[in-house]
């Protein structure tokens, strides 16, 4: 059976140049897709289970979290980025005004992607950025603005409370009302594709799972609240950040959390 499937999806060529293109880009194709496979989480499977390249980097669920679109889509991808913040987030697992890599992403910079030369992280962004645009119907335009600093302006009143309740005495210390973190960059909201997302997948995660990374200011973390909170809670402040410092807000419930919990990776 796998001799039938990879006659039709694994031609088992090598990595052949493309002579039209620079060095840099041939370098950086290589490194993504000869190299790091960055399709085998970014790009969707099709119904054979095989990556569906006509949505290449479109975006793909893995092990719980979202590997979102790296397409240069303007809105849903990253194709508004510049190349130094691609090459930041590939390299350091953070982009300033972008977020911070935290899931399997974060496992990939941290245990890989940040030992690559700057030739290398900068040859990967180059080819990064060539990739054509997909549109990933189910995400909104990321929000870049910054919430308000005054905790009483910003939220439509529907938010359920307790989600601002959670985020005060448990968040709002390292992350700040604005989503402008006022301890470390890394912990900045603002411009986050996970809080721009309706169905708070990675939002979700990361305070189920917390995080521990390394970084050029050292050692990184992000306590985990998933034995801390139930799943009513965490839904609940998950709704509450996705209003608060997204464009479209999520409406999960405890049933979602409970799902995803299942699938933490660790």
């Amino acid at each position: 059976m796998m001799g039938i499937w990879s006659a039709f999806f694994n031609p088992g060529k090598r990595f052949e140049p493309n002579a039209e293109r620079s060095v840099e880009w041939n370098r950086g194709a290589y490194l993504a897709e000869a190299m790091a496979h960055c399709g085998e989480c970014h790009t969707p499977r099709n119904l054979a289970f095989s990556l569906d390249n006509r949505r290449k980097f479109a975006g793909e669920k893995q092990a719980g979290w979202m590997a979102y679109n790296i397409s240069s889509d303007k809105e849903t991808g990253i194709g508004d980025w510049k190349p130094e913040e691609i090459a930041s987030y590939i390299g350091r697992g953070h982009a300033a005004g972008r977020g911070t890599a935290d899931g399997p992403m974060g496992e990939a910079v941290e245990y890989s992607l940040r030992y690559l030369t700057r030739g290398d992280v900068s040859a990967l962004a180059a080819y990064v950025a060539t990739v054509p645009a997909v549109k990933a119907s189910s995400l909104p335009p990321v929000k870049n603005s910054a919430a308000p600093d005054d905790h009483n302006m910003g939220v439509a009143a529907t938010v359920d409370p307790r989600g601002k309740e959670i985020y005060e005495g448990a968040c709002v210390s390292c992350h700040g009302w604005s989503g402008a973190s006022p301890v470390l960059d890394y912990a900045n909201l603002v411009g986050a594709r996970a809080l721009n997302d309706p169905a708070a997948t990675n939002a979700v995660q990361i305070v189920l799972s917390g995080s521990t990374r390394d970084s050029a200011h050292g050692s990184l973390y992000m306590p985990e609240f998933g034995q801390a909170y139930s799943d009513t809670e965490i839904a609940a402040v998950a709704n509450y950040i996705t209003a608060r410092f997204g464009s479209t807000p999520s409406n999960i419930s405890a049933a979602n959390v409970g799902d995803l919990r299942k699938e933490v990776s660790k």
